[in-house]
């Protein structure tokens, strides 16, 4: 099904990065109002979205609520993180990219004993290695793993490690920051206790909350737990039950835009509906760049829809700043690398985008390679 709102963004570039994304021309419309904070109005649209959210999820609200966060993802992260593990509690941080190494780095100042399974970037999460480190770490209490590590653009089988952390008895929180609204997750058959994602990713709200699908349950074990005051997860759902507000100032005009965001995600067909068109971007995408001589990072079968990286050309005249300027002077803004182990620019396919607007990429790809003289090896090859 096609996007009930089909109409230029407006006259932004386009935005092919992992977030903030390009947002529909209504989505930006929406903001374009005043509510105050306790306003019956605004908490009925506050209880909307906790409801879409929950659907969204394929979950009933008497085994999760969902927690809405003043900040960016990573506030939501660091709240769930620094409310949710005991005093005594141990946390395992699988990490293949930035954001697990985030999950840990946060531990590590909110004083959460934490040990870490990292594996290489290019590298899905080994289950063999979880259910080792399960098996012989009896102090673990807690799972934390990324779904779409944006690093790379790899997808962890976050499913699999959810049946490990059911069956030894973990609380298990999913980082599904870039991937919530866009890939499929069953957070029941996965066993999440904690999924955690931003108004500004695959949903294509704007930046100004994150939330948090929590277990009923699971949460409700945490009194007392909180090493915030703002960032109080148990606190601030308390608070969205009680009286539908925030417990301190919300962003009000990023919630009328991710309001309006949910209804056009189901317009759009729901997870189904986004998923068929980020992959039909992705596709245009790596074909045109293979295309053109470019190689990803990734093997194809760990590879997500979401984002891409692209390895460097190996010719000299290659210069990646020199790139970017010049794309984004053609109108089209990409993502530099975050890899720590080979060198690499990112591709974003989601967003209010299209294929027709990939397409218009890879054509300014084309033209800024010739004007910076670059040969590509597949190219030469020819």
């Amino acid at each position: 099904m096609q996007p009930q709102n089909d109409l230029p963004a407006a006259n932004d570039k386009p935005l092919f990065t992992p977030g903030p994304l390009t947002t529909s021309r209504t989505v930006k419309q929406a903001m374009l109002r005043d509510l105050g904070s306790r306003d019956a109005a605004f908490v009925a649209l506050v209880r909307d979205v906790r409801r879409r959210l929950l659907a969204l999820g394929g979950v009933a609200s008497d085994e999760y609520t969902s927690v809405l966060m003043q900040g960016s993802g990573t506030f939501a992260v660091e709240s769930v993180l620094g409310s949710v593990i005991p005093p005594n509690g141990k946390l395992l941080a699988l990490v293949n990219g930035a954001y697990g190494r985030r999950i840990a780095q946060i531990a590590d100042i909110l004083k959460i004993h934490c040990t870490t399974l990292t594996l290489p970037e290019e590298s899905a999460l080994d289950l063999d290695m979880v259910a080792q480190v399960l098996t012989t770490d009896s102090a673990i209490t807690h799972i934390a793993a990324v779904h779409c590590e944006t690093t790379s653009g790899i997808i962890n089988p976050i499913e699999a490690i959810g049946a490990l952390a059911r069956v030894h008895a973990k609380g298990y929180i999913v980082d599904a920051m870039s991937s919530f609204g866009a890939v499929p997750i069953d957070l029941q058959a996965a066993a999440i206790d904690y999924l955690i994602s931003s108004a500004n990713k695959c949903i294509e709200g704007v930046p100004g909350f994150a939330f948090v699908l929590a277990r009923q349950s699971a949460l409700a074990a945490t009194e007392g737990y909180a090493r915030s005051l703002s960032l109080d997860l148990l606190a601030q759902s308390r608070e969205l039950e009680h009286s539908g507000q925030f417990r301190f100032t919300p962003p009000t005009h990023a919630l009328l835009a991710f309001h309006q965001a949910l209804i056009e995600l189901e317009g759009e067909g729901g997870i189904a509906g986004r998923a068929a068109r980020y992959r039909a971007n992705y596709v245009a995408l790596v074909a045109g760049m293979r295309e053109l001589g470019f190689r990803e990072y990734l093997a194809p079968e760990d590879q997500g829809y979401i984002i891409t990286s692209f390895r460097y050309p190996d010719d000299p005249a290659f210069s990646f700043g020199v790139f970017y300027e010049r794309l984004n002077d053609k109108g089209f803004v990409i993502y530099p690398g975050k890899l720590t182990d080979a060198p690499c620019f990112r591709i974003g396919t989601i967003g209010r985008i299209f294929p027709r607007d990939v397409r218009s990429l890879l054509g300014a790809i084309h033209e800024t390679l010739d004007e910076m003289g670059v040969v590509m090896q597949e190219t030469r090859a020819r």
